[in-house]
């Protein structure tokens, strides 16, 4: 992300006098080698090129000053130093750290990508880099635009606008962008809670619209009592919450009906009810969500054939 390790690299100077001098060899009849043989249009992008060369030259010099204390990422991270931070040096090696974590949020193209860790907000565009700690920021979702087609998903795509705002004076709000599928993981990720604008509809995804319906169902089905002295684990899909279902055979399958029977499973309890209906999805034919609830997949762990009936909520 940020390195202050130098880079050896052709200097702007070297570049412009390498190029001038190869068109000097290429168009000798242009007299590109004597000044005052130029003609006036060329002369006078030759004095415009040499100027806007030694104004940048001279921007990179001050920049580079004190240790690139005065460039504008390195005036940026000095507006965000607080304790236990005590330079931008420091705020910058935090930044880092926590970058280099495979758990952060990342989105978006190279041009405008969004950056979430555990204690930071970045936006990084071609020519700038946008920070606020999540400590001083709250974030709200000021816009949403639809988009009917779409590389990735037959369906058509959401868009959301979230800005960034900072109770820091010195931070400036930025804007952030991503899709709408992204949307629950980047909760996940951020502290705050996030605000929404009353005009601002977040689409689910079709994932999330059954995942609603499968827990509405298996609520109806029969629940499953633990036996006495039985331990509840944590579920093995999330390790977050207790497993809170298990897969006992109660559906009554037509003779018609040309799908392999549901099939006893014999696993403990291991899988909550969210990872449960997640997995359930994973395995549909996504070009026919109408199938999803009438569908039999297999277990997770012992391969067992189940439907939606077969699942009951621990007791």
């Amino acid at each position: 992300m940020m390195r202050r390790e130098a880079v050896v690299t052709s200097s702007p100077e070297s570049i412009f006098w390498s190029y001038f001098m190869g068109m000097c060899n290429a168009a000798p009849e242009k007299h590109l080698q004597y000044f005052y043989q130029m003609s006036d249009q060329r002369r006078v992008f030759f004095v415009f090129s040499v100027c806007l060369l030694l104004a940048s030259s001279t921007l990179i010099v001050y920049w580079s000053r004190q240790g690139w204390h005065n460039h504008p990422i390195s005036s940026g991270l000095q507006a965000l130093v607080q304790p236990p931070h005590s330079n931008w040096a420091s705020v910058a090696s935090s930044i880092n750290i926590e970058f280099r974590r495979i758990d952060k949020f990342a989105s978006g193209a190279p041009g405008a990508r969004v950056i979430v860790t555990d204690s930071w907000v970045l936006k990084v565009t071609t020519y700038h880099v946008y920070i606020a700690a999540q400590s001083d920021c709250h974030v709200t979702v000021t816009d949403s635009r639809q988009h009917q087609l779409s590389p990735d998903s037959v369906s058509p795509t959401q868009l959301l606008t979230l800005r960034v705002h900072s109770i820091n004076p010195a931070v400036k709000p930025f804007d952030i962008r991503l899709n709408s599928t992204e949307y629950a993981e980047l909760r996940e990720k951020v502290h705050a809670p996030i605000r929404n604008s009353a005009s601002v509809v977040i689409r689910q995804t079709i994932s999330e619209l059954f995942l609603e319906t499968f827990q509405a169902h298996v609520d109806l089905n029969q629940p499953y009592l633990l036996p006495s002295g039985q331990d509840v684990e944590p579920c093995i899909g999330c390790m977050q919450v207790p497993a809170n279902t298990k897969l006992v055979r109660l559906c009554h399958v037509d003779e018609a009906d040309i799908e392999p029977e549901c099939e006893q499973c014999f696993c403990r309890p291991m899988w909550c009810l969210s990872c449960l209906g997640r997995w359930f999805a994973s395995r549909q034919d996504q070009q026919r969500p109408e199938t999803w609830l009438s569908s039999r997949v297999p277990c997770p762990t012992c391969r067992a054939k189940f439907c939606i009936l077969d699942v009951c909520v621990v007791h």
